[in-house]
């Protein structure tokens, strides 16, 4: 499928009103490429950021439901400053000594206020979290990532990124889910321009219903080999598992890791678009059902399975 061509930098035209932002990810409330996506956000409105405290990818969307969370308060300027400085200055590290802000009179880094809080939990948690009790007024909009690796095909069942996602849009908000096509050196600016347009773009749609849901995939590439955008279908399986063992203190211990790529996806998927350097939007839902087809080919599997009151 063509697509339309990136033409970088994004504009990000003025709203007549600010929108109002979740925030969350599963890589981590210390995570670049959730304070890119902040900073990039704030151009378009208020960004409420509530993250894990701590790396949570591969969790999908599970849930803590026989425990309790707890929430902190973080100071957003300085994991901007710290995380994702916006310009050619590389990210600190999380243990490095702070730094004080410019002074008053220094030109504002982002446009609109941006809050964060850390949860002791799931990226699922984090969101549900938000959109249920910290974030008031409630948000326009629900956004997941930008994570550090593709999130591709089938990938999506167990992708904190996506798990987060879901809960924004089972709720009735329009989420975009985010990622980047590398774990090694994620560049984010490119995709931190791209969710700020989208974002921009979907305060100016018509509402639908069930409401816009999009997972987007940028390659790990600079701007100028984008080939351009693709709006895909899932994909089928793109990394699959491999199991490592190791003997300790007479114990053998198992490691599992999605390390194979198998990236099995044929025209109009996003496995194959983002192979050929194309941002893959691909719209989401929630439908496990099948087909008609395969509800009769069911059907006869059962057919006189011998239980329930007609069974003879």
């Amino acid at each position: 499928m063509a697509g339309t061509h990136c033409q970088p930098p994004l504009t990000i035209p003025d709203l007549e009103y600010p929108l109002k932002i979740l925030l969350t990810n599963d890589d981590g409330i210390h995570a670049t490429g959730l304070w890119a996506a902040a900073r990039a956000l704030s151009a378009v409105g208020e960004v409420a950021v509530v993250a894990p405290d701590r790396e949570q990818s591969g969790v999908g969307a599970s849930m803590t439901l026989h425990a309790p969370l707890f929430v902190h308060q973080v100071p957003a300027e300085q994991y901007l400053r710290q995380h994702a400085p916006g310009d050619a200055t590389p990210p600190r590290a999380a243990d490095a000594v702070w730094e004080p802000p410019p002074p008053p009179d220094a030109a504002p880094a982002w446009p609109h206020p941006i809050t964060a809080w850390a949860v002791q939990g799931t990226p699922a948690d984090s969101c549900i979290l938000a959109l249920e009790q910290l974030v008031v007024p409630k948000p326009d909009l629900v956004v997941s990532g930008i994570n550090r690796g593709s999130n591709l095909g089938w990938d999506v069942i167990v992708s904190g990124t996506v798990g987060a996602a879901v809960q924004g849009f089972v709720r009735g908000y329009p989420t975009i889910a985010i990622s980047v096509g590398s774990v090694q050196s994620p560049r984010y600016d490119l995709a931190a321009k791209v969710v700020a347009a989208l974002a921009r773009r979907l305060a100016d749609a018509p509402a639908v219903f069930p409401p816009y849901f999009l997972n987007v995939n940028v390659p790990n590439e600079p701007a100028n080999r984008i080939a351009g955008v693709q709006v895909t279908q899932l994909g089928g399986r793109a990394y699959g598992e491999s199991v490592r063992t190791e003997e300790s203190f007479g114990h053998r211990r198992y490691w599992i890791s999605r390390n194979r790529p198998v990236l099995a996806g044929g025209e109009g998927s996003d496995i194959a678009a983002h192979k050929a350097n194309y941002i893959a939007i691909t719209p989401m839902g929630m439908a496990f059902s099948t087909t008609d087809e395969r509800l009769e080919v069911v059907r006869e599997l059962v057919d006189g399975i011998g239980v329930g009151g007609n069974a003879g």
